[in-house]
């Protein structure tokens, strides 16, 4: 299946996208299958006129492509990426500082759906990924992000140095993630409008991301081992964020 199947799988995926009230053109059911949140679904797939079609499980296998599918997929329409000025926009609204991830170069996609959810979870207003040679919105981020990606808008940039310097020019920090930071995550202000931009899984961030970085964080080591999987460290840092914002009543 191409990375750009539009296949959301999973009863909690389908469900979010249904509350979230996502285009979806039709939802793949295994025949026989009535039990717990499968009812709901179908309930809320009636309301919304989606059609309801009831297949062998072998279709569900097909189309899920190795995802655990919990004997529902849906086929839906396209994810709606947005601009980066919309992600601001709702920060402005919502009178807040705007709190924005920037996922540079980052290709695994359960890493990508794992920071949607945390970002989701500690109020980041948009997160942004580069149109090449980073993971797009697949099946598996949404999976992986359970259902977040429903909530969480996401922009795809062009050239990401220059997309850094046009939020510097509107007001926020870029705060880059790397082991050779000057300070430790924690000792930098993260209060006011702001970027946390996550390197790749090996590389880290571009020497030109890095660059165009205000300032370097680094999560302090004790172990044997050099660096945390990369939603793992992201999510120290958007729960740092949410903390000072919290203590400064932001």
């Amino acid at each position: 299946m191409s990375e750009d199947a539009e296949i959301i799988v999973g009863r909690n995926s389908v469900l979010e996208a249904l509350k979230a009230g996502r285009s979806l053109n039709k939802i793949l059911i295994a025949k026989g299958e009535r039990q717990g949140s499968v009812r709901e679904i179908i309930s809320q797939a009636r309301e919304q006129g989606i059609i309801i079609q009831e297949v062998d499980v072998a279709k569900l296998e097909q189309l899920s492509a190795g995802v655990r599918h919990q004997g529902v997929v849906a086929m839906a329409a396209p994810v709606a990426y947005v601009e980066v000025d919309d992600i601001l926009s709702i920060a402005y609204g919502k009178n807040e500082p705007p709190f924005l991830v920037l996922l540079d170069e980052l290709a695994d996609p359960h890493n990508v759906g794992a920071i949607l959810r945390t970002a989701d979870a500690s109020g980041v207003h948009g997160v942004l990924i580069p149109k090449r040679r980073s993971c797009p919105l697949t099946q598996t981020v949404a999976k992986t992000s359970a259902g977040a990606v429903e909530h969480v808008p996401v922009a795809r940039i062009g050239n990401v140095s220059q997309t850094l310097k046009a939020l510097k020019k509107q007001g926020l920090w870029v705060v880059g993630a790397d082991m050779d930071g000057t300070k430790n995550y924690y000792e930098a202000d993260l209060t006011g409008p702001v970027v946390i931009v996550v390197g790749s899984e090996g590389e880290g961030m571009g020497r030109l991301t890095k660059e165009a970085c205000d300032f370097i964080v680094k999560i302090p080591m004790r172990g044997q081992i050099a660096s945390l999987n990369a939603s793992v460290a992201c999510s120290l840092l958007l729960y740092e964020v949410l903390r000072q914002r919290e203590l400064n009543g932001k």
